[in-house]
């Protein structure tokens, strides 16, 4: 357990740092049983709480709450079981994402693969159905889920789902996964697997602009490509990734496009081939094609370091997460633009193009009087530019604490209001991660316990542990 402040003082935000709050008391459980323990105790006395796992998030949803409690799960970190056989893996949550393709290497790998997969953890990612470069054509955290052993807000354990498809009933699966960590805590997840691909082909392609460069990309999917993955960044994320990952790209480029095929090595061999032509009759300047996996390495480290790498051109940045339908990227993208010239701010775009899931990195000076909420104001009309196009505020990074402020925009009230009937179903005392998602406080029905002012110290809840 810990209390002292320098020791909580690492918690007090996730990957979105635009939001602090310095926990109370945070409990790091080692095992499922202890979770169960905490989460009891805090039902017996109405504490409210929030779990964390890396706290790579970057929509505020781990954020901490200043009358609760913190419970980290970094401890649970074992691989419980492999059955390659079964195509399963069996792992706590505080497992890194990379970490369940390398322990079932060469013959299988796990798809969803965020950005941050050599920190994020596979809690983080459930509770946030998280995606990846590859979602376009394998899916998101959603489709490899299985089975969950969860404990829910009153710390009773259920196990949902199993290590196999479509259970009968209702799909309490679909309904936890994605819920932000406000319906319980997984302790135990069964993972999909999948065969790896016999052959995988990778090619950047530099045009002069987004707009050419999303041509492109309606052009390689309406012929029928599915690839692996396709992703695009602009001058500015270029220019901020070279920087950090040296591969070399042209610095005058004004946007790569990243496409990767995987699959049979004939049917790789010859869509590559359509896949390269479509490039060049969109416009492309420059193909290039990675000669071994050492080459195609370093085309994806450009890609993974454009978040960090952000920091090398701005002191502080918002980072974005709409989604828009494929045919409307160059549209959307054109606005993003005309945008950060109204508002005078810089914005970086790197993004999932195959399904739409923008990542807008606004760029500004927190030292500045005034540039911070002209950031966020620009960040909103550009979510709403995505609604505007038929798209929705989130792909892969969740609502949380930033992002439910535009929930109304995107949903009526009888939608809301739906969406809390099943939250109540599993939280009636709303203890699991209050204040995130929803756009305004909601109860239950309950009238709130005496302990939701000061928890700790009235409750004694930390002389439990």
């Amino acid at each position: 357990m810990l209390v002292h402040e320098h020791d909580l003082f690492t918690y007090a935000s996730d990957g979105l740092l635009q939001y602090h709050v310095l926990p109370p008391v945070a409990v790091l459980p080692g095992t499922a049983t202890e979770v169960q323990q905490v989460v009891a105790a805090c039902h017996e006395l109405q504490v409210p709480w929030v779990a964390r796992g890396s706290g790579s998030g970057l929509s505020g949803g781990a954020l901490p709450i200043a009358d609760g409690l913190l419970i980290v799960l970094s401890r649970m970190r074992r691989i419980l079981e492999v059955d390659l056989q079964s195509h399963r893996v069996v792992v706590e949550p505080g497992v890194t994402n990379i970490a369940i393709s390398r322990a079932v290497a060469p013959d299988f790998f796990y798809p969803p693969d965020p950005s941050s997969q050599i920190v994020c953890s596979i809690g983080g990612n459930v509770s946030e159905n998280s995606g990846g470069a590859h979602c376009f054509k394998y899916g998101f955290t959603t489709n490899y889920v299985t089975g969950l052993e969860v404990v829910l807000p009153d710390g009773e354990v259920v196990r949902l789902g199993g290590k196999g498809l479509d259970p009968p009933g209702y799909d309490l699966l679909g309904a936890f996964v994605g819920s932000e960590g406000t319906l319980g805590i997984a302790t135990r997840i069964t993972l999909r697997v999948v065969p790896a691909p016999e052959e995988v082909k990778c090619l950047v392609a530099f045009f002069e602009g987004v707009h050419q460069a999303g041509e492109a990309v309606s052009a390689i999917v309406a012929a029928g490509t599915v690839p692996g993955a396709i992703e695009m960044m602009d001058a500015l994320a270029i220019q901020a990734s070279e920087e950090m990952a040296h591969a070399g790209w042209p610095l005058d480029a004004g946007a790569a496009l990243i496409v990767e095929l995987d699959g049979a090595q004939a049917e790789c061999e010859e869509r590559f081939e359509d896949v390269a032509k479509r490039c060049q009759d969109c416009g492309a300047t420059e193909l290039r094609v990675a000669r071994d996996a050492a080459e195609r390495d370093i085309f994806w480290k450009m890609r993974k370091s454009a978040f960090p790498a952000a920091g090398r051109i701005s002191p502080n940045y918002f980072v974005q997460d709409g989604v828009v339908p494929r045919t409307k990227l160059p549209e959307v993208l054109d606005r993003i633009e005309s945008l950060a010239q109204e508002y005078g701010l810089q914005v970086a775009n790197v993004f999932h193009a195959g399904d739409g899931n923008l990542h807008p990195l606004v760029c500004y000076d927190g030292h500045v009087d005034g540039e911070a909420e002209r950031a966020e104001k620009l960040s909103g009309l550009i979510l709403q530019a995505c609604l505007d196009a038929g798209g929705s505020i989130t792909g892969e990074h969740g609502v949380g604490v930033d992002k439910k402020r535009y929930m109304a925009s995107m949903f009526d009230e009888p939608d809301l209001d739906a969406f809390q009937k099943l939250r109540c179903a599993f939280d009636p005392g709303g203890l699991a991660n209050p204040g995130k998602v929803m756009p305004t406080p909601r109860l239950c029905g309950e009238v709130p316990g005496p302990y939701r002012v000061h928890p700790l110290e009235a409750a004694g809840l930390a002389e439990r542990f």
